[in-house]
């Protein structure tokens, strides 16, 4: 008997054990799930921009651009003598490396003998067309640590350089950014416009295209509806946009943000950690879309990233 009455004291002492509430230091030590997910949100933010410094600093990386030259009609001399029509930079090819032949929608090369060109990696001996509308792809054309392309803006035709060897490419540093808040992760809907819809879009040349738009991405911020014209891009959706930190915290002609598609329901998110400069806020060779202006939001968006330029 007094056997069996001990062994149940020790059972219910093992139950009143087990059944305590954790101590203060116990709670505090003990991440709950809330913290867990926030943890893996910052991380996943952080991995993100990891991902798009690395594509920056690529050898064809915005951070490489070293000229973006406009063609005239008919021939354009090309190489690092001063005196070419399109001149690059000094030492880096021969000093008449050969022309560049604008004729109506097609660009051709026409290499000097020597000159050591390769187009898509093989050699080029004579001339040949590098540039028409139905090209899937650019042609690329090389030489030591160059890269060159031909590409077009509306009505003009223009050879976009990259260097390896870019100092810009050489000393960057990085991006300063705010820091990664969940808060401004936002459920969002995208307002679908009934039919066919394009937005008026100018760059920084001052070129105006019009491109197509879904709708718009409608959120709330702090009890605030806001609004956002979107445009197609892929599987995604892309979206220019300003803020009243442009100009002083960030780039200062806005700054650029995908989201997801949304699903059947319309419904979507919109990240701000993810808002990032574009490519104009690193180099002045590229052609950069600008927000339109009902896309200016009378907030300050204080995530993302933050440029000095």
């Amino acid at each position: 008997m007094k056997k069996l009455l001990l062994t149940a004291a020790l059972a219910g002492a093992m139950l009143s054990s087990c059944s305590q509430k954790p101590t203060e230091a116990e709670t505090e030590t003990t991440p709950t799930a809330a913290a867990s997910a926030e943890e893996g949100y910052v991380e996943s933010i952080n991995q993100w921009h990891a991902e798009r410094v690395k594509n920056l600093q690529k050898e064809d990386g915005w951070l490489a651009l070293a000229g973006l030259y406009w063609l005239e009609p008919g021939s354009n001399s090309f190489g690092s003598a001063a005196g070419n029509d399109v001149a690059f930079p000094a030492g880096k090819i021969a000093p008449q490396a050969g022309a560049f032949i604008l004729e109506g929608n097609e660009v051709k090369l026409q290499p000097a003998k020597g000159a050591d060109i390769t187009l898509n990696g093989e050699p080029v001996l004579q001339e040949v067309r590098v540039y028409s509308p139905e090209m899937e792809q650019p042609a690329q054309m090389r030489h030591g640590s160059l890269k060159w392309v031909v590409i077009q803006r509306g009505d003009k035709y223009g050879v976009r350089l990259w260097d390896a060897e870019n100092e810009a490419r050489k000393n960057f540093a990085g991006i300063e950014r705010y820091p990664v808040q969940p808060e401004w992760k936002l459920e969002a809907v995208l307002e679908q416009n009934p039919l066919p819809k394009q937005v008026a879009i100018t760059n920084v040349l001052g070129q105006t295209s019009q491109e197509p738009s879904p709708g718009a991405v409608v959120f709330t911020k702090e009890g605030q509806q806001y609004r956002l014209d979107a445009l197609e891009e892929g599987d995604e959706l892309f979206i220019i946009f300003a803020d009243k930190t442009n100009g002083t915290d960030t780039y200062g002609s806005g700054r650029y943000l995908y989201i997801p598609k949304p699903g059947p329901d319309g419904k979507t998110y919109i990240d701000f950690n993810k808002a990032y400069t574009p490519p104009c806020g690193f180099t002045g060779y590229a052609t950069c879309p600008l927000p339109p202006k009902q896309n200016f939001l009378p907030i300050a968006v204080t995530a993302g990233e933050k440029s000095e330029h």
